[in-house]
């Protein structure tokens, strides 16, 4: 219901707008131009006499808010309402434009039926977007140059970038300052300074677009440090190079040395392990040594100096005249020699020799028979 009758109103509007029925008032003041952030509100005034009948409200051609004497405005999207003032005999309409967009930029129209003109302003859009310094805090060494990054990316326009040393603006000839555009309309801009600083300082970047009420900043403290190479007058430097070698052939030498005792503890051990195995084998062989003399303790040993009687041939040995009878006395070593020297006849020996049965078998006069008398 509610909807029809929103149809029927804008329907008799528009009706009235075009054919004027004789219904004559004039525009007092109109809306005024605006620049405000994507997100925030837009509002524009339209101010017309006391005897109005009908407002209506255009944003860049396309209707979007009708007000009624007496009724009231006939809202047609959520994002646009209005408030009514009077002040005498004159009679504004505030338009609302809520969270505002890009596309919302153009042209705003204020118009009435009969009326002989229009009251018009312009709605300019613009982003905020982010503003950084890649470093909060920077260690610089003294005399050396260095150039520090601002970057503020999604802007729209693109903003507009200065810069401060410890709250002094810097001149432009210090800084260089880039700008790209994306796809979607949004601007991106880098801005480069370039000093040598003397002391600790403070630099703030500053990003200034129309809608801020007051420029985005970013900042960064730089702190100074010597270089120790770079001192004078007392031979730090000096110093400190002595020491950085003399450490280094310290660590090289105990390298060496740590090297050696390793080589030498390896070497060590592994003579031990020589020793131990070479008294093992002396061990070892003199056990066998002994198990193999206990062998021939049992078994008995070869006597080498044997000879078989049977390899002596008689006919290849002296015949040895065969000794007297035994006499029922036996006689020592010394009677034997008498005995073996006595005057007997060479033939009687020779009798004696062959009745005994000793001829053909040879004789060792060497050997020597030996008899105990108990």
């Amino acid at each position: 219901m509610d909807s029809l009758q929103k149809f029927i109103l804008v329907s008799f509007t528009l009706f009235v707008s075009l054919t004027g029925l004789g219904f004559c008032y004039t525009i007092v003041r109109g809306p005024a131009n605006a620049t405000v952030l994507a997100g925030s509100e837009a509002r524009f005034n339209c101010t017309v006499s006391q005897d109005w009948k009908i407002i209506i409200w255009l944003s860049n051609g396309k209707l979007v808010l009708t007000v009624v004497n007496p009724t009231g405005p006939v809202i047609t999207d959520n994002r646009f309402t209005s408030q009514n003032y009077t002040a005498g005999n004159e009679f504004t309409s505030e338009l609302i434009i809520h969270d505002v967009r890009q596309s919302d930029s153009g042209k705003i129209e204020c118009s009435s039926q009969g009326g002989s003109e229009n009251g018009y302003a312009f709605l300019t859009v613009q982003v905020n977007g982010s503003l950084f310094i890649k470093d909060s805090n920077l260690t610089v060494k003294v005399n050396k140059t260095i150039e520090i990054f601002c970057e503020a990316l999604g802007w729209a326009p693109a903003p507009n970038i200065t810069w401060k040393i410890n709250n002094s603006f810097v001149d432009k000839s210090m800084y260089i300052t880039e700008h790209g555009q994306e796809s979607n309309g949004l601007h991106n801009t880098t801005s480069i300074l370039t000093l040598t600083p003397l002391t600790n300082e403070t630099l703030t970047c500053l990003a200034d677009i129309g809608a801020l009420s007051k420029p985005q900043n970013a900042t960064v403290t730089l702190i100074l440090v010597e270089s120790p190479l770079e001192n004078t007058g007392d031979g730090t430097s000096t110093w400190i190079i002595i020491v950085a070698v003399v450490v280094s052939v310290v660590c090289f030498l105990l390298l060496i040395i740590i090297i050696v005792i390793i080589v030498y503890c390896c070497h060590r051990q592994k003579k031990k392990e020589s020793t131990y195995q070479k008294e093992m084998r002396k061990v070892s062989a003199k056990k066998k040594d002994e198990g193999s003399l206990e062998t021939r303790r049992r078994n008995g040993s070869e006597n080498n100096g044997y000879i078989p009687e049977e390899s002596w041939h008689p006919e290849q040995m002296p015949k040895v005249a065969s000794l007297p009878p035994m006499a029922s006395n036996f006689y020592g070593p010394e009677d034997l020699e008498v005995s073996s020297t006595s005057q007997v006849p060479h033939e009687a020996q020779d009798n004696r020799a062959s009745s005994s049965g000793y001829a053909g078998y040879p004789v060792n006069p060497k050997k020597i028979r030996n008899v105990t008398h108990v």
